[in-house]
């Protein structure tokens, strides 16, 4: 008679730090070619969502264009901020 080992419970990866998001404001300054252009290179979005993203900026007001860790989004409220965009991290 054989014995069947019991099943290995699997750990998952416990969050060590909370997801935070990036949110771009709307602004009477930028163009759309250049939100979507600081979007692409920055928030490395492709352009179809960098598009969707700045729609969405210019009809809501607001965006939440990216999210990760606070280090990972802070870094790219920064630079969205050197280019001139007004964005925060929430």
């Amino acid at each position: 008679m054989s014995t069947i080992a019991p099943k290995e419970r699997v750990q998952r990866k416990e969050k060590t730090e909370e997801e935070r998001g990036l949110i771009l404001f709307n602004d009477d300054v930028n163009s759309f070619d250049h939100v979507i252009t600081c979007l692409v290179k920055i928030c490395k979005h492709d352009m179809v969502q960098a598009e969707q993203c700045a729609w969405i900026v210019h009809t809501n007001g607001k965006c939440l264009v990216k999210t990760g860790s606070f280090d990972e989004v802070q870094t790219m409220c920064l630079r969205l901020l050197n280019q001139g965009l007004s964005a925060k991290v929430d």
